[in-house]
């Protein structure tokens, strides 16, 4: 490897890790921001709403993949990822200084969504931009390697963003970070950001970039030639549903939701979780690169296609595995205390709700709503129309009530009042409140945690050099870049609200498992079947 090379990867690299830190923060202080920027409405609203400024982030990606996929096609790999990289770290910034809802009402909020809005542009060109520079650098025998290390990005920059946040948390005490010193890790970012400038402003264009533009192949119309001539946008669809969309599930299931369920279905002090998923973050990140030097061997498409089946095959067991040695109370209350939800089945909604804006008031949704969010199993029982859905845990009998038209103070009344019944009596089964630390295998746990990581590796490890290979260079950027973030930004982002409204609907806490799983086994079969091996394609084409 020469020292052209190491310059490109590690630029590359380093900046993308310091972007997807500025986007994974706001998910690692999703409530503590919420109670500064949404403190206009109740707690629960309040995090709903931050949630949903997360998730803007999410679905506007695949536009930022078209505008900057469009501007990388036209005028270059090196100054796209350079505005992209602006971008996202000047919008962390201003969240670190954001005047918060106390102090101009709802500007603050409405900025604050406007913000991660640009985050989420941002991140859209910053993803196609860096792989398709590194591999246009790199040789043709070792281009999984080389485009190994900007995959390793996002792994690091989650486990980054945890460990400042950590840190910062552990230094100043929790009652200074909930008030002021959540703004330091946003404020941070500047830093990274003048870094990642420095470093990318010294770096050339690609030379297979340069070579088409002297050989006047560039395209006129990037977005045209890439999505409206069936020839392209064929390969384009197969690389959504072929590739990224397992992928995408798989890199979200074992990073993401495995700390939604150790947090929110396990009950876990958030810093326990956090360290436990950045050990195995440090653990198996590496396998990134060693499964882009393999694809460099034996083909990237085997390897990815091992990994979404593997995935499908190995979740059910893995999660109850976890549950197993982090809340051992929790399996046995699952396994000992069952408990029966009776109710109309016209009257029991999907509690499908990525934007945060749905309401779900029927007497079915509430209990359901409930069980859900407290990690109690249960069977559905259906009762004649009309009726009001009941709880039926052990003996006794918690009827609900029916929330629909009801004002809101009203609303609120009734609910916790029948939360407060429901709680008591879980309890009473055995359903514990919290994991309790001196019961939690902590070895076994970072093992299988590790093991999920291993998964995202296999399918993200070679990802990147394959959609680099499937495409023309006048036209790669744009066209790789919309399949990675529809399948990343919708498919792997509404991972947890889609998983959350399955458990919601069917009264297990592992079945949210069956939206990746799904989704890993659609690739699986379309990739097997449809989707050609790449290596060894000419990306000067």
């Amino acid at each position: 490897m020469t020292h052209e090379e190491r310059r490109v990867i590690f630029a590359s690299s380093l900046g993308t890790v310091f972007e997807w830190y500025d986007f994974y923060l706001y998910g690692s202080l999703a409530a503590v921001v919420a109670a500064h920027f949404f403190s206009g409405v109740n707690p629960t609203a309040g995090f709903i709403f931050s949630l949903l400024a997360f998730a803007a982030g999410f679905a506007v990606r695949p536009f930022g993949a078209l505008v900057f996929g469009r501007l990388g096609d036209l005028v270059g790999r090196k100054y796209t990822f350079l505005i992209t990289i602006l971008i996202m770290g000047l919008s962390t910034f201003l969240v670190g200084v954001l005047p918060s809802y106390a102090s101009i009402g709802m500007a603050a909020p409405v900025i604050l969504v406007v913000l991660r809005l640009l985050q989420g542009l941002a991140l859209g060109g910053e993803y196609g931009g860096a792989a398709t520079y590194v591999a246009e650098h790199a040789p043709a025998h070792r281009r999984g390697f080389y485009t190994g290390w900007i995959q390793t990005t996002a792994s690091m920059g989650l486990f980054l963003s945890l460990l400042v946040v950590l840190g910062i948390r552990a230094s100043l005490g929790e009652e200074a970070f909930l008030a002021w010193g959540w703004r330091i890790p946003f404020l941070i970012s500047v830093v990274l950001l003048g870094i990642s400038v420095w470093i990318r402003m010294r770096l050339n264009e690609s030379p297979v970039y340069r070579k088409m533009k002297e050989d006047g192949r560039g395209s006129k119309a990037p977005i045209k030639d890439s999505f409206g001539r069936w020839s392209n946008l064929k390969i384009v669809l197969l690389a959504l549903f072929g590739l990224t969309a397992g992928q995408a599930v798989v890199w979200y299931t074992g990073q993401f939701y495995a700390l939604f369920f150790l947090t929110k279905t396990l009950f876990i002090e958030a810093n326990t979780a956090n360290v436990m998923l950045g050990l195995a973050l440090l653990l198996g990140t590496p396998c990134f690169v060693l499964f882009g030097a393999l694809s460099d061997r034996i083909g990237r498409k085997p390897i990815i296609m091992t990994g979404c089946l593997l995935a499908a095959l190995l979740y059910f067991p893995i999660f109850k595995a976890i549950t197993h040695y982090a809340n051992p109370a929790l399996e046995q209350a699952l396994a000992t205390a069952p408990v029966t939800i009776v109710a109309d089945p016209a009257a029991c909604s999907f509690q499908f709700n990525p934007v945060g804006t749905a309401s779900f008031r029927s007497s079915c949704d509430i209990l359901k709503a409930f069980m859900a969010s407290n990690s109690v199993n249960y069977t559905n029982v259906a009762s004649p129309p009309g009726t009001i859905a009941s709880a039926r845990i052990g003996t006794d009998v918690f009827p609900s009530f029916e929330g629909l038209g009801m004002a809101k103070a009203e609303f609120a009344a009734r609910s916790a009042e029948l939360s407060r019944a429901l709680t008591e009596a879980i309890r009473s089964h055995g359903y514990p409140a919290r994991a309790d630390p001196s019961r939690i295998n902590y070895i076994a746990v970072v093992l299988l945690l590790t093991v999920l990581v291993v998964l995202v590796t296999m399918v993200y490890g070679p990802i990147a050099a394959m959609l680099v290979e499937m495409f023309p260079t006048r036209i790669r950027y744009t066209s790789m870049s919309l399949p990675y973030h529809i399948g990343n930004g919708w498919f792997g982002g509404f991972l947890p609200t889609g998983a959350f409204a399955i458990v919601a609907a069917t009264g297990n806490i592992y079945l949210g498992l069956w939206y990746p799983i799904s989704i890993a086994i659609a690739t699986f079969i379309i990739g097997v079947l449809f989707v050609r091996e790449t290596r060894g394609n000419d990306i000067n084409a």
